[in-house]
């Protein structure tokens, strides 16, 4: 089973920032007012319920037919409801998720479905996939990477430098934070060595000495603000870096 501890503090931290915010005031996303986000994350509960269907029952349930349904769900949803109606919606979605989730059984969170990128993961990726999403768009209703618990933010981190890597992402580079010991080395591998990618401290590795790639260091707040794009570099002279999801 899945640990739950920080999808369910994350989802009281999303709600806190979500009443505190004016929901028609622009974010630091483009083109989204905070309506767009609390949308985005109740359509998200709904989409990762579908998963969890499909992990339950073995009927294939994909998260959205399509990207551009996606985008129509969110825009459709900030339009049509007051500010009040959609955080009654984001907090009814998230408690019927984490009901769904608490009833999966040992064998069921380990059977495997798609995410909305194509990755097929076991079910228990569900809860992390949940929890980035709570935690983060927190930060985009006024939050901050600092509000985190410091084992979160490091596995935050990781999970960007997995996805990049997966990808063949680049650019190769170390990020070290400076309020920790944490060191992650993104590479660009082969096409063909894409593997699964996620939150594991695997993707924290010593430091390699001698290697000719540029070094970014911050917090690792700063770090997560930035590789997730809700903040800048940390420090002059970071690489260019492209999208996360």
């Amino acid at each position: 089973m899945a640990d739950l501890g920080w999808l369910d503090s994350g989802t009281a931290y999303f709600a806190s920032r979500m009443e505190a915010c004016d929901l028609d005031r622009a974010t630091r996303l483009p083109g989204w007012t905070g309506r767009h986000v609390v949308a985005h994350v109740a359509a998200n509960a709904l989409a990762l319920g579908r998963l969890v269907h499909w992990a339950r029952t073995g009927e294939e349930r994909p998260m959205y037919s399509s990207p551009q349904a996606r985008d129509v769900e969110i825009e459709e949803l900030a339009g049509r409801l007051s500010a009040a109606e959609l955080a009654g919606l984001a907090k009814e979605t998230a408690e019927e998720l984490r009901a769904d989730l608490g009833r999966l059984s040992g064998t069921q969170w380990e059977a495997t479905v798609r995410t909305a990128q194509g990755r097929v993961v076991p079910a228990t990726e569900i809860v992390w996939m949940r929890t980035r999403e709570v935690w983060i768009h927190g930060v985009d209703l006024g939050g901050s990477f600092a509000d985190f618990p410091g084992e979160l933010v490091d596995a935050l981190v990781g999970d960007v430098v997995g996805l990049w890597s997966a990808r063949g992402q680049g650019p190769a580079m170390v990020l070290r934070a400076t309020d920790g010991e944490a060191v992650w080395h993104v590479s660009a591998p082969a096409a063909d060595s894409v593997g699964a990618a996620g939150p594991s401290q695997a993707d924290v590795v010593p430091e390699v000495r001698g290697t000719a790639v540029p070094e970014v260091r911050g917090t690792a707040a700063e770090l997560a603000a930035w590789v997730t794009g809700r903040g800048p570099a940390p420090e002059p002279g970071a690489p260019a870096i492209g999208r996360w999801l």
